[in-house]
């Protein structure tokens, strides 16, 4: 799987978590920030409509640089928690919980896990994440029927953003891109993605085959 291969990519994958994952991941900039209203009102509106998914779920479909394509389930309980499932033959699984992004391999029986602020876009993930203390917008660009919204980690440009998709009518997220320090881009699409039921908090805890519950479950 590409997106983990080298640790300098590792980093990314709190970034596209953080979709999901922090109460005030895209909060409202100060008008410095995003000089047109226009623009300040549609990452209101995306705030709003992050902050109203408690729980979620849905597909995703990946295409890394190389053109590589994975689809799997995404699940969502926030704040805080997020997971990924990867269909077969991936076997794949990853998940934050609040504290950790953790990589599950079913197929190799290995666990990976790091702490989420060990990562420069860490902050992300973060309870009490405010736009003037760790992240900032770096603009918002505006496509017929939606519009995204591109961000970084604050004075950390050069690291990387996400570009955060959205429908405007109905109002939806519809998935991501992910530009890492070299360039290099990560797509994610989401499609029938929308409110779910409650799940437990152990669904978000990953353990190697055989060990714990939380690896192997689902919702």
């Amino acid at each position: 799987m590409v997106l983990f291969a080298r640790p300098g990519r590792r980093r990314f994958l709190a970034l596209s978590l953080a979709v999901f994952a922090a109460p005030g991941a895209i909060a409202a900039p100060p008008a410095a920030g995003l000089p047109e209203l226009e623009d300040q009102a549609r990452v209101g509106r995306a705030r709003a409509y992050l902050m109203g998914l408690v729980n979620a779920m849905g597909r995703f479909t990946q295409t890394d640089a190389q053109g590589h394509i994975t689809i799997g389930m995404v699940y969502l309980k926030r704040p805080g928690r997020a997971r990924f499932e990867y269909d077969p033959p991936s076997g794949l699984v990853v998940a934050a919980n609040g504290a950790r992004v953790a990589v599950l391999n079913r197929r190799l029986g290995t666990l990976d896990a790091y702490p989420l602020a060990a990562t420069p876009l860490g902050v992300l993930l973060s309870r009490d994440i405010r736009i003037d203390k760790g992240v900032e917008i770096g603009g918002v660009t505006v496509r017929p029927g939606g519009f995204a919204i591109i961000a970084h980690a604050a004075g950390k440009r050069g690291e990387g953003q996400i570009s955060l998709d959205f429908s405007d009518t109905p109002l939806a997220l519809t998935g991501w891109d992910i530009t890492d320090a070299q360039g290099a881009v990560t797509k994610v699409r989401l499609s029938d993605f929308g409110p779910s039921k409650a799940m437990p908090n152990a669904f978000f805890e990953l353990a190697r085959p055989g060990g714990p519950a939380g690896g192997s479950s689902s919702p």
